[in-house]
């Protein structure tokens, strides 16, 4: 960015300038249309202290197209003299043919003798020292309020910055609600954390009450104790957390009057949240209870299931997002097949033996399982007179599941199938059940397939459609190849969004800005926009088209009509005369 160079076209007679970068134009005090055409030599640049032999060095290595490096006195536009260090290098093509000369200047106006000019004659040493020093230092500090500017002009948007990485914003942002000090506004990036981690905690609620519940698991085990109670304070302090949350009225508005939160939160979801936290597994730890209340308590931590309330008047929240929705289904899935396996495994656990006789029924599936896998049910004479032995619970909860996740999808392989008149009953139910969510969950599965491939149908479909009509019309193949490679390239800049059905929902205002910010690059870095006030900056914007050129596209022809200001944004632009390059935009 601080180099200053020139390009001159080398296939034309005294290298015309076709490329002048903003550094040589602050250095000459030339302006880029006062240079272009003009020799890549520099020659509208020589004065009367300019060195005759270096100018014919000069010349002879144009001519040579050779690489060279000279110092060399030229005068800027208001005719000062000043020291340049210019490197002339030729530019090859793929075909070692010249077609560009590159030269570089740096000022080195410092490291030479003071200029002696008409001004200076008479002068002593000390004193054309002493000018030289001053003119240099007044070109820096015409260069130095730019600079200035532009630091400052970041420095103001350094809030946007730092939100969306290089992308600035324009400077019209709506104000966040103020709220109270304790109150947390329900969008707010904590909010949204928190939100899930109550999810993931409410999925670990409804995995292990069912198993806890339906296996009659005793919570002796410190560490399984300590960690549901931890869960159980993270949704007390949700009770909490939710008495100081914002929410959305009925017209619209966000309600942050603590009273009106508080009252909103006890009329809806405080009784059930409240329920669900009670600790249950604390009270049925100790050794002394007796086995009915223990039964009872046991039997209450499916209250906790009431968890699940959480997700359902969050779910619009979670539904925004395809991958969470995918997550999510999966999840549900999964869900209803662990309770429908716990629920199966207590119809066999309740039915295995006869209470009335004590006497193990032959036909129940837990029966079959142990005879199947070597490990009977026993009956102890000597001791207590029970049924002992069985499956682990381990291979009883797996043998569950498989059960359940084969009826859920299919229609089961017979491996484990009901007996009993319950087990009949239970498993024609969840045939009926499994079907509908089947059909539920895979169908949205599919949905949300096609849509995550929506965009590359609709591309394939653009493409078939355009070599359709291009064979249909018989369009010769150069301008099929270009047809089709501006196809391809605008699509892989614009991914497929049509930005002005977008812009075409948004209101005024909002059009607006979003406009300022797709043109940010221009107003930014063109000088005609430097002064511009922000309304104007958001009338031009509403107007401006953004346009994607395929390389080698011809934007006007000789002749055309000029309907339209350009600005360039990214990549360069050929001036083209009978078939050369006159200049180069950029």
């Amino acid at each position: 960015s601080e180099s200053s160079f020139l390009l001159g076209n080398a296939q034309i007679v005294d290298w015309p300038v076709v490329y002048s970068n903003d550094g040589f134009c602050k250095l000459s005090g030339y302006h880029r249309a006062d240079v272009m055409q003009k020799s890549s030599t520099c020659s509208f640049m020589y004065g009367e202290l300019t060195d005759k032999k270096t100018i014919e060095k000069v010349r002879q290595t144009f001519d040579n197209y050779e690489s060279n490096c000279f110092e060399i006195l030229l005068y800027k536009k208001n005719r000062t003299p000043v020291w340049f260090y210019m490197q002339i290098a030729p530019i090859r093509n793929e075909h070692e043919k010249v077609v560009l000369f590159l030269c570089t200047f740096k000022d080195i106006t410092l490291f030479k003798q003071p200029i002696e000019d008409d001004s200076t004659k008479g002068w002593t040493k000390f004193a054309r020292l002493t000018r030289a020093l001053t003119n240099s230092r007044s070109v820096l500090q015409q260069l130095t309020p730019m600079n200035k500017a532009e630091v400052v002009h970041k420095h103001s948007r350094l809030a946007e910055v730092l939100q969306l990485g290089s992308d600035i914003l324009p400077q019209y942002k709506q104000e966040a609600p103020k709220t109270p000090p304790h109150i947390i506004l329900h969008y707010c990036a904590f909010k949204t954390t928190w939100d899930w981690v109550i999810l993931i905690l409410t999925f670990y609620t409804a995995i292990m009450v069912p198993y806890n519940v339906s296996f009659k698991t005793k919570q002796n085990n410190i560490a399984w104790l300590v960690l549901d109670s931890v869960v159980d304070v993270i949704f007390l302090v949700d009770i909490v957390l939710n008495f100081h949350t914002t929410f959305v009225g009925p017209g619209g508005e966000v309600i942050s009057d603590p009273k009106l939160i508080r009252m909103n939160y006890l009329k809806t979801w405080f009784v059930i949240d409240l329920l669900s936290c009670l600790p249950y597994d604390i009270i049925n730890a100790f050794e002394n209870v007796d086995e009915g209340i223990s039964s009872l308590f046991s039997s209450l931590k499916v209250v906790r299931l009431l968890r699940l309330g959480r997700v359902a008047r969050k779910l619009d929240h979670y539904l925004e997002y395809g991958a969470a929705v995918l997550v999510l289904l999966v999840c549900v899935f999964g869900l209803v097949a662990h309770w429908l396996a716990c629920i199966w495994y207590s119809i066999g656990d309740y039915e295995v033996i006869d209470e009335v006789t004590n006497t193990i029924k032959t036909d129940s599936w837990l029966y079959q399982l142990a005879l199947s896998i070597g490990t009977p049910y026993r009956y102890n004479t000597t001791g207590s007179g029970q049924w002992e032995g069985g499956p682990s619970k381990d291979s009883l909860y797996i043998s569950s599941l498989y059960f359940t996740m084969t009826s859920l999808t299919t229609i089961g392989f017979g491996n484990i199938a009901p007996t009993t008149d319950g087990e009949k009953i239970f498993s024609v139910a969840m045939m009926m059940v499994g079907s509908l969510l089947y059909a539920t969950i895979f169908g949205n599965v599919t949905t949300i397939f096609q849509q995550m491939y929506a965009n590359t149908n609709r591309y394939h479909e653009m493409l078939n459609n355009v070599r359709d009509f291009l064979k249909l019309y018989q369009v010769p193949k150069g301008l099929s190849e270009r047809v089709m490679d501006y196809i391809v390239s605008t699509w892989s800049m614009s991914k497929g969004i049509d930005t002005e059905k977008v812009l075409s929902i948004c209101p005024k205002d909002m059009r607006a800005d979003i406009c300022v910010h797709l043109n940010r690059k221009v107003f930014n870095e063109h000088p005609a926009f430097r002064l511009a006030s922000d309304g104007c900056l958001r009338a031009l914007a509403v107007e401006f088209q953004t346009i994607h050129c395929a390389p080698g596209d011809l934007i006007y022809h000789a002749g055309e009509s000029v309907d339209a200001l350009c600005f360039v944004v990214s990549g360069s632009l050929e001036v083209i005369q009978d078939d050369e390059v006159v200049a180069i935009l950029g």
